[in-house]
């Protein structure tokens, strides 16, 4: 006959069983909440950071162009308070030097598609100095300049454009390879060094105009098409963290009701 003892554990012990299988999983799950609602909320961070960093480009590139700051005054500029922002200024290109800079896609200029590079050419100011310009875009197969020979100025040209500062370098970006005047970087700096310019400014500027007699190199105006989809992707985090906790709720109730049915139908004898 079975005791009164052995028919109790035999009652607690998958009631014990049922605590400890959804119990175990309640550590995992909760991080593994805590982790999404984290992402949904970092997503909302950035889909307010995007918006002011679109208005604030907007704003820039509508602005009508200012003179351009004097040499003495370029070391104090920074792209946080000065990038994109429109200038105008009087230069005679050097074409002899130009410098040509993969091209990638940007969403900055929807009018450029296909495989190409930018021209890179020092102008130099009035007073001297010297300035990189980003001339324009050419295609694959347009990147000789005896191609193009109706793209280069002849004497000063008054230049339209936006301050730009060089690209940041990633691990993942291809190492310049100037004995074949190919670049992968808009770096004004390392290019002006490596073709003996000399001295130049800490930044570029990404002409718009004028466009050159024979069309190429292709300038063009900036515009803000910057992809917004972090409400998306913050719909999507919380969307999962309430499937997670859905999931789970409905996993312990169950687990809680079947061990109390089993229980109840334990042998008392």
């Amino acid at each position: 006959m079975t005791s009164q003892a052995e028919v109790a554990a035999r009652e607690r012990a998958p009631r014990r069983r049922g605590r400890r299988s959804w119990l175990g999983l309640l550590v995992p799950a909760l991080l593994a909440f805590c982790v999404l609602i984290g992402l949904g909320v970092w997503q909302i961070q950035r889909k307010a950071w995007k918006e002011s960093l679109i208005a604030s480009l907007t704003e820039r590139l509508a602005a009508p162009p200012k003179a351009l700051p004097p040499a003495k005054a370029w070391p104090q500029l920074n792209a946080a308070d000065d990038e994109y922002s429109r200038v105008k200024f009087r230069a005679t290109f050097d074409n002899a030097p130009e410098a040509l800079v993969f091209a990638s896609a940007t969403a900055f200029r929807p009018d450029v598609s296909g495989p190409g590079y930018w021209v890179f050419a020092p102008a130099r100011l009035a007073d001297g100095s010297v300035i990189m310009v980003n001339r324009g875009f050419v295609p694959d197969n347009r990147q000789d300049p005896k191609s193009r020979p109706d793209g280069e100025f002849s004497g000063p040209v008054d230049i339209v454009g936006a301050m730009r500062w060089p690209d940041t370098r990633h691990w993942f970006t291809p190492n310049d390879d100037p004995a074949h005047n190919l670049w992968f970087a808009r770096d004004p700096v390392a290019i002006a060094a490596a073709k003996n310019i000399g001295a130049v400014a800490p930044f570029y500027v990404e002409q718009e105009a004028p466009a050159p007699p024979g069309g190429l190199p292709q300038p063009g105006k900036l515009v803000v098409s910057l992809p917004d989809n972090h409400l998306q992707y913050a719909i999507t985090w919380f969307g999962l963290a309430a499937v997670l906790a859905g999931v789970f709720i409905c996993y312990a109730f169950t687990s809680r009701g079947r061990n109390g049915a089993g229980s109840a139908a334990a042998p008392t004898a």
